[in-house]
């Protein structure tokens, strides 16, 4: 239903009233005038009627029919009356409207007979003799105890209803202004009543748009004051609750976008209801986008919705690992709580510690296995030398000989374990960055490793600049130096070169060692820097290697905050560098 305007619904009602009571009583006037104007009409016929009596000669005889006929018409011409003077027979002597000889005997008219009766008579009724209606009043003249003729008055009927027509007319004029000024009062009463409602109504569109500061203005009737002050409370309170909601919501979303771990809440019908930043770019989803859309449709991931269902049907906590193939293999523990109608997942990303476990169970197999080739020599040949071997000098010799070299062998896996685990545990915390000059740094190194350079005919050569400086601790970044350039005379060819540089680029220093050696499949390129990863394991035992070298010249790097490099192609030697921030 279509709503209406308070004037539009407040007038009709209250004109239509009004008419109502202006018809009934003007109605109600009406006839009251009507009874009261016959009544003083009639009242006023009589008492001219009894006047002209008076007038008539006494006694009244039918030979006095002229002189009586031409004081009707004297009388009649002066009071605006019918007179009709009537004899106790019947028979009209005088009428002030017509010619007596013409007419008929009145003795059965009702007023006639009425005061022949006699008594005052009066009628209202059709006129034969002047063809229309009139009120009639007679009065019996009485002579010597008998009535002796009737003196009758009459006036027109039309002129008394022509008179209340008139009053009917002014009763309707002041009706009609009576009920303008209803209308206009109701008007006035319309917009002074919806002056106050259209003002609250327009502070509720304002409250509903969230201008909830905004006040209704004061108001003067009692009613609308109340209201107004129930709206502002109201407003009030909203506005404090969506505060509070908003505070709460900002400090959840807080909460939410600053966890590790990803967060997302799904209803009864897989939709996401919430899902954190960190979620988002577990799965490669957009959190906004994907409020509101089911769990299927965002992330495809049969582990993720079989966890949503076991958690919605189970009656506790569960817990799965569900594993990504997406921007390389990452795995995620899962675990859902059914919360009423919703399910909340929480999502711990675990793949570093699986790769830690990978990497301990790989380092406990290689250590093993490296350490129980010297250790496995060393008790063989204490053993034979135990057999009887100890009574040969010449193989005792070379037997001790083979043992010591295992023992060196064994000794330096197990310092360069020991420096990969002080690197890791407090590396930066030992390491005291300065401001070093390079060249010396890099010249120490190659005069440490000079001598079995020399031993392979293998040249080492020197390019930096010596105001070349950068923020690092001189004897970690010799070690690395060493280890770059001991593993590179170990795969170079007798009579090769090795070239260590150092430059400064873009606010790093750069270090770099390069080899004329077979170089580095790019398979290999990216594990050798791992833990005793060998890509000749045979030829690098041979060559002395631990395995670790590598593993310590990346660990140094990083406790510089810097990174390692690999250039490398087979057949065209290999490229190792250490970048370390600059110190200028």
């Amino acid at each position: 239903m279509r709503p209406r305007r308070l004037l539009r619904r407040l007038l009709p009602p209250v004109v239509l009233v009004t008419l109502i009571v202006l018809y009934a009583l003007g109605a109600q006037i009406v006839h009251q005038l009507r009874q009261l104007y016959h009544a003083e009409t009639s009242a006023h016929l009589t008492t001219q009627a009894l006047l002209i009596a008076r007038e008539l000669p006494h006694p009244l005889r039918p030979a006095d029919g002229g002189e009586v006929d031409a004081l009707c018409k004297v009388l009649g011409a002066e009071t605006h009356v019918r007179v009709t003077v009537i004899l106790a027979s019947g028979k009209v002597i005088g009428d002030s409207e017509h010619d007596p000889a013409t007419m008929d005997n009145h003795a059965d008219r009702p007023e006639v007979a009425k005061a022949l009766s006699g008594e005052p008579g009066a009628a209202t009724r059709h006129s034969f003799t002047l063809g229309q209606d009139e009120t009639y009043v007679g009065v019996p003249v009485r002579e010597q105890g008998r009535v002796a003729a009737v003196v009758r008055t009459a006036v027109p009927v039309s002129a008394i209803e022509q008179t209340l027509a008139d009053l009917r007319n002014r009763i309707i004029l002041v009706g009609l202004l009576i009920a303008a000024g209803v209308v206009l009062a109701g008007a006035l009463l319309a917009q002074r009543l919806a002056r106050p409602l259209t003002a609250m109504a327009g502070a509720a569109r304002r409250f509903a748009q969230g201008e909830l500061d905004f006040r209704v203005p004061p108001q003067t009737t009692t009613e609308a004051v109340a209201l107004a002050e129930a709206l502002n409370e109201m407003a009030a309170r909203l506005d404090e609750q969506i505060r509070d909601l908003v505070q709460q919501r900002n400090e959840r979303e807080a909460l939410l976008a600053g966890m590790v771990e990803g967060v997302l809440a799904v209803d009864s019908r897989d939709r996401i209801m919430t899902m954190n930043r960190a979620a988002g770019e577990l799965f490669g989803a957009d959190p906004e986008r994907a409020t509101g859309r089911t769990l299927q449709e965002t992330i495809r991931n049969p582990a993720l919705q079989r966890l949503a269902a076991e958690a919605r049907s189970a009656e506790r906590p569960v817990e799965t690992e569900i594993r990504l193939q997406a921007n390389g293999e990452r795995y995620l523990q899962g675990h859902g709580t059914l919360l009423q109608d919703a399910v909340l997942i929480v999502l711990n990303d675990v793949t570093r510690l699986r790769r830690l476990e990978n990497m301990r169970r790989d380092f406990v197999a290689n250590v093993s296995h490296e350490l129980r080739t010297p250790v496995t020599s060393i008790k063989g040949f204490v053993e034979t030398l135990s057999d009887g071997a100890l009574d040969s000098p010449e193989d005792a010799r070379r037997f001790v000989g083979i043992i010591r070299k295992h023992a060196d062998r064994l000794a330096a896996i197990i310092e360069d374990l020991l420096t990969l685990s002080r690197l890791e545990e407090d590396g930066a915390a030992q390491m005291e960055p300065q401001a070093t000059a390079v060249r010396p740094v890099l010249a120490a190194a190659i005069e440490a490793c000079q001598l079995r350079a020399a031993e392979k005919g293998v040249t080492v050569e020197l390019a930096c600049h010596a105001e070349l400086t950068a923020r690092a601790s001189p004897e970690l970044l010799e070690q690395a130096v060493i280890n770059l350039i001991d593993n590179a005379v170990k795969y170079s060819p007798r009579g090769s070169r090795v070239r260590v540089e150092g430059q400064q680029t873009n606010g790093e220093v750069v270090v770099r060692v390069k080899d004329e050696g077979c170089g580095i499949s790019v398979e290999d390129q990216e594990r050798v820097f791992e833990r005793f990863y060998r890509v000749d394991r045979a030829r690098s035992r041979d060559l002395g290697g631990t395995g670790l070298g590598l593993a310590i010249v990346k660990h140094i790097a990083q406790v510089h905050g810097g990174r390692v490099g690999l250039e490398s192609a087979l057949g065209k030697g290999s490229t190792f560098s250490i970048y370390v921030p600059g110190a200028g």
